[in-house]
């Protein structure tokens, strides 16, 4: 029997758990739902999901609270998909730079959010070619920082992981496999979002933005990844492989 992704809804409004639970089941997903950031926490204690659907409008934490708090724990590398009834760019920012993998606003259409998920789900499980001449088991040596290819986690010179999303995580890995190389914006898209780039592009300019902070790099003057103008990004450091210790 093919495997159905399990699919988490995160919604206070619960004519909208409903519908969407509803279209989300009739197209092949196994779908759960929870009211709250409390009923959240209770879910995923006791279960593994493939993707969280979370509102950022709720009583409580809201999404972007507890989309931060996904980022830090064990969930961190699970895909979160959010949603807001908020036309505001700021807010669309925002729960970006807080990790989250996409963003839509409502009212949308079921169609549209069944797309958004399918989308996620390919770019979390398939790494295109490019992005496959580090095989898993190694780790990534650049500057001061390490990549644990393994457990996906960058770490520091004194081995402190640093969380990294799902999307953070596949940027990074394209400068470690194109390093000292510049990589132009839609290079960049098409390497981390494949067939989707175009009609999910994110900016790839803010997901560069957050992987410099996670990098502890001068906005400024970054010492690891460079804008170079009218063309696009660099990773200016050279990357050492090892195989990382089991």
């Amino acid at each position: 029997m093919e495997h159905a992704d399990h699919i988490l809804i995160v919604d206070d409004d619960r004519e909208i758990r409903e519908l969407v639970s509803s279209y989300l089941k009739k197209n092949g997903l196994r779908v759960s739902v929870a009211a709250d950031g409390r009923q959240m926490r209770s879910f995923l204690e006791g279960d593994r999901v493939d993707l969280i659907v979370l509102d950022v409008m709720m009583p409580g934490d809201d999404g972007l609270v507890l989309c931060r708090e996904l980022r830090a724990g064990k969930h961190k590398s699970t895909p979160v998909l959010m949603l807001t009834a908020r036309s505001d760019e700021t807010d669309r920012i925002i729960g970006l730079e807080m990790g989250a993998d996409d963003y839509l606003i409502k009212p949308f259409a079921a169609r549209e959010l069944l797309a958004r998920i399918n989308a996620i789900l390919r770019r979390t499980r398939m790494l295109p070619p490019n992005l496959q001449v580090t095989e898993v088991g190694q780790l990534l040596t650049f500057g001061a920082w390490q990549l644990d290819t393994t457990m996906r986690h960058l770490l520091d010179k004194d081995g402190t992981a640093v969380a990294l999303s799902g999307a953070e995580y596949r940027l990074l890995r394209v400068f470690l496999d194109h390093p000292q190389r510049v990589l132009s914006r839609d290079q960049l898209l098409n390497l981390t979002q494949g067939r989707e780039a175009e009609l999910f592009d994110r900016s790839i300019d803010l997901l560069v933005s957050r992987l410099r902070q996670r990098l502890r790099d001068d906005a400024r003057e970054p010492a690891y990844i460079k804008t170079v103008r009218s063309e696009g990004y660099v990773l200016a450091m050279p990357v050492e492989i090892t195989t990382a210790r089991s």
